[in-house]
Order: structure tokens, then C-alpha cells, then sequence
């Protein structure tokens, strides 16, 4: 008769955050990189998962495990993604009212384009 059965949980490492700050939001560090990033406005599911293997983010890692470098990869992968070879029709802001460009706008900008383009 065994009763270990619930010693399967998470490690917590010493540098693990359990809550991070990205692009104004924060994000919950228990929850797996790609569906954490999803709290971030903006983005989604899939958007989420691209940006993780253009950065070459292990996808079964916990954001709370992330090492800076690996969160300023992300973060720039975000900001730019037509520089990392996502297409087009893959971002939230294709030809823009204004100027006509494609880009992915997240957080605030994205409730600063929409206030502009009601105006």
C-alpha cells in the first residue's frame, strides 16, 4: 500500500518569480510559457506559441523559470515580428488606417490605435 502519490507537483527553483511584469501586465510564473503569455493583451494562443519557437523558448518550461535573457528574446520578438519572419496575415494590425503598415500591437498601444481609429 503506497501513498506517495501526490509528490508529483512543481519544483520551485530558487530564481523561480512567480509573478513577471511584461508589457504592463503581469503574468502568472506558474503557468507554461506560451499560455502565460496570453494574460498580455494582444495576444493569443497561437500568436503566443509562435513567438516561443522564434525565440527558441523550451514551450514545457514554466514562466516563472525564465531567465532574463530568454524574457528580452521574447520581449523582442513580440515588439518585432516581421523582422523574425512571422507573416503578415499572422498579426493583429494589418494595413493600418493611417500609415498602412502591419504590426502586432499589444497592451496599451492596442487601446491608444483603437481609441485613434474611433476619433
Amino acid at each position: 500500500f503506497n501513498l506517495n502519490f501526490g509528490l508529483m507537483s512543481l519544483i520551485i527553483q530558487e530564481e523561480f518569480q512567480h509573478i513577471l511584469r511584461v508589457y504592463n501586465t503581469n503574468i502568472d510564473g506558474d503557468r507554461k510559457v506560451a499560455y502565460a503569455l496570453t494574460a498580455i493583451k494582444g495576444i493569443g494562443r497561437r500568436f503566443a506559441h509562435v513567438v516561443c519557437k522564434k525565440a527558441n523558448v523550451d514551450m514545457n518550461k514554466r514562466a516563472g523559470e525564465l531567465s532574463e535573457d530568454e524574457l528580452e528574446k521574447l520581449m523582442t520578438v513580440m515588439s518585432n515580428p516581421r523582422q523574425y519572419k512571422i507573416p503578415d496575415w499572422f498579426l493583429n494590425r494589418r494595413h493600418d488606417y493611417k500609415d498602412g503598415k502591419h504590426s502586432q500591437v499589444v497592451s496599451n498601444v492596442l487601446d491608444q490605435k483603437l481609441r485613434e481609429d474611433i476619433e
